[in-house]
């Protein structure tokens, strides 16, 4: 698993138990990143990405909200609400990291972790969200060039 990978599992993983424990204070981030075994890397890096999903975790709820059909943002599971955040925030924050890599990380996170379904609907949830901000393509050229 590569470093960016892992990172990303873990944020999942520390956003689900602030969820769970309503609390998303800093020294709560830094004690669960520190019980979790990680490569030191992939805890920076899931740090960075915690830190900006809890900045802005009300502004995410609301795009996500607008392209969810037939369903709430309250009705999502947490483990699939969660994804759907931090892919968010992704899409919209790490202008490093193609469009592409941030949507097949999250549909694999679903897959690991959400139900049978998961994976199709934080792809579709995703693949509206990015073409409705304009991100769709964000990095394909550099894509391209990683692939081969």
């Amino acid at each position: 698993m590569g470093i960016r990978t892992a990172g990303r599992d873990l944020a999942l993983k520390v956003l689900y138990q602030m969820d769970i424990v309503g609390d998303r204070s800093a020294t709560n981030l830094r004690a669960l990143l520190e019980a979790m075994p990680a490569h030191e890397r992939a805890r920076k890096f899931a740090a960075d990405l915690v830190q900006g999903v809890c900045a802005e975790l009300e502004n995410l709820d609301v795009l996500l909200a607008q392209v969810i059909t037939n369903w709430s943002i309250s009705r999502l599971s947490r483990i699939d609400h969660n994804i759907l955040r931090l892919a968010a925030w992704e899409l919209l924050h790490l202008d490093d990291v193609p469009a592409r890599v941030t949507m097949d990380e999250a549909i694999e996170l679903a897959k690991r972790y959400g139900d049978q379904n998961s994976g199709q609907f934080v792809n579709g949830v995703l693949d509206m969200l990015a073409q409705r901000a304009g991100l769709r393509h964000k990095g394909d050229e550099d894509f391209e060039v990683a692939k081969q």
